[in-house]
Order: C-alpha cells, then sequence, then structure tokens
C-alpha cells in the first residue's frame, strides 16, 4: 500500500511572526500522526525559518518553483542547487498558476523537472485542466500531454522518483471540488498511463489539489488512487490542516 502524503503550498502568503506561530500550532499536532507524511513547500525567503523550524520535527519542507537553469546571469532566479542547500525536500514545477500567470508551458515544466531532479529534489509535477477543456470533454487528453511532455524529455523512469498532483484548474480557490469519483476517475487514468510507460513508476504517489479541506478530504483519500493531497489555502489555517493531514493518516 501506497503511504499518504500532504503537503502544504503556502503560496505568496506568510511572515516571520505568522509563520511562527502556525508552526507552533501544527508541529506537535502533526508529530503525533502515523500513516502520513506531511511537509509545506513555501516562498523562497522563508526556506531558512522554515528549516530551523521544522529541522527534526519529522515534517518536510520544500519550494514553491525553481528555475530550470543550474546557475548563470538569471536575475531574481533560484536554482534547484540553491533549494537543497537549504534542505528542501520537494519542489513543486508546472503549478497551474505558474501556467496561467507565468505562461509555463509544459515543455518549460519538462526542463524544471529535470533541474530539480539532478539537483536531488522530488518534484512535485501539478496537472490539469481548466473548466472549459473539462466541458469540452478534454480532460484526458490536455492531462496526458502536461504528463507526456515531462516523460518525454526526462524518461518514463523519472516518475519513479517525483509525485504528480492533480489540479484540476476550476476547483482551484474556487470553493469548488471535484467529487471523489470524478477525481477518483483522473487519478486512475494518470497511473495507468505511468503504468504503460514505465512499470516500475506504477506506485508514484499521485496527489489531489482541487480546494481540498477537513470536510471533503476523507473522502477524497478513501478512493484507491488518490494517495493524499496537495494543499493551498487551508494548509495556512492549523486546525484545518492538521485535521486533512489527520485524514490521511486514517
Amino acid at each position: 500500500m501506497r503511504a499518504k502524503l500532504v503537503v502544504g503550498n503556502w503560496k505568496m502568503n506568510g511572515s516571520l511572526g505568522a509563520n511562527a506561530k502556525l508552526l507552533q500550532a501544527v508541529v506537535p499536532r502533526l508529530a503525533e500522526l502515523k500513516g502520513a507524511q506531511c511537509g509545506v513547500c513555501v516562498p523562497f525567503p522563508y526556506l531558512a525559518q522554515v528549516q530551523s523550524l521544522l529541522s527534526g520535527a519529522g515534517i518536510w519542507w520544500g519550494a514553491q518553483n525553481l528555475n530550470d537553469h543550474a546557475e548563470g546571469a538569471y536575475t531574481g532566479e533560484v536554482s534547484a542547487a540553491m533549494l537543497r542547500d537549504f534542505g528542501c525536500r520537494w519542489v513543486i514545477v508546472g503549478h497551474s498558476e505558474r501556467r496561467a500567470l507565468y505562461a509555463e508551458d509544459s515543455g518549460w515544466v519538462a526542463r524544471k523537472f529535470k533541474s530539480a531532479q539532478r539537483a536531488g529534489l522530488t518534484p512535485i509535477l501539478c496537472v490539469g485542466e481548466t473548466l472549459e477543456q473539462r466541458d469540452a470533454g478534454k480532460t484526458e487528453s490536455v492531462v496526458s500531454s502536461q504528463l507526456d511532455a515531462v516523460v518525454e524529455l526526462n524518461g518514463a523512469g523519472a516518475l519513479q522518483n517525483a509525485v504528480i498532483a492533480y489540479e484540476p484548474v476550476w476547483a482551484i480557490g474556487t470553493g469548488r471540488t471535484a467529487t471523489p469519483q470524478q477525481a477518483q476517475a483522473v487519478h486512475r487514468m494518470l497511473r495507468e498511463r505511468v503504468s504503460l510507460a514505465d512499470p516500475e513508476a506504477a506506485n508514484v504517489s499521485i496527489l489531489y489539489g482541487g480546494s481540498v479541506k477537513a470536510a471533503n478530504a476523507s473522502g477524497l483519500f478513501a478512493m484507491p488512487d488518490i494517495d493524499g493531497g496537495l494543499i493551498g489555502g487551508a494548509s495556512l489555517a492549523p486546525d484545518e490542516f492538521v485535521s486533512i493531514c489527520s485524514s490521511a493518516a486514517n
């Protein structure tokens, strides 16, 4: 059985004081959980603080983005090696907000995926469709093409050392969520596609990332191909995040 994984994505939120208060509220409670792995992906300026507060706590941390180059004249960018210096385990690549707001196409995402793995980071590859694409019956083709771009550049075997997060764009920040059955159908399709590409990668963790809350986490996590969640706004609320992690551990 695949272990459940819950990763909080703080997005562009936080302050030194707020971060400390949040982590002080969740760390003791998450440390008691068995059967699920938990962590947070935080803005770059707070990596040192989070590293200090979470080291030895059994809770992992990561970043929300990276540059696809190892080094060079890329003012304002952050490399995978820099993230490793702060003890990051994960880095999110291809989040829908990066694709939509910063024009990151699937080829660019695939290069970021490669850069992350070269530095020893585990990429959390986000894939998902818009409401327009879903209504047009294009969910499978859109999500598959996003996954295929990574496989074409990195090889199917690279998925053995990665996490996939299915995030239906129409269910992020809208208060809407896919039903457990809708989410499971896409997760099953993704796992079948990965298995065909490389049977050794069949057990890749596939997270659901569309407005997961304490109220719907148990139903989603009970699905056979949903291995946890990539949590946005709810990861900033201590009680909500702990409850979601508890649902994964049960």
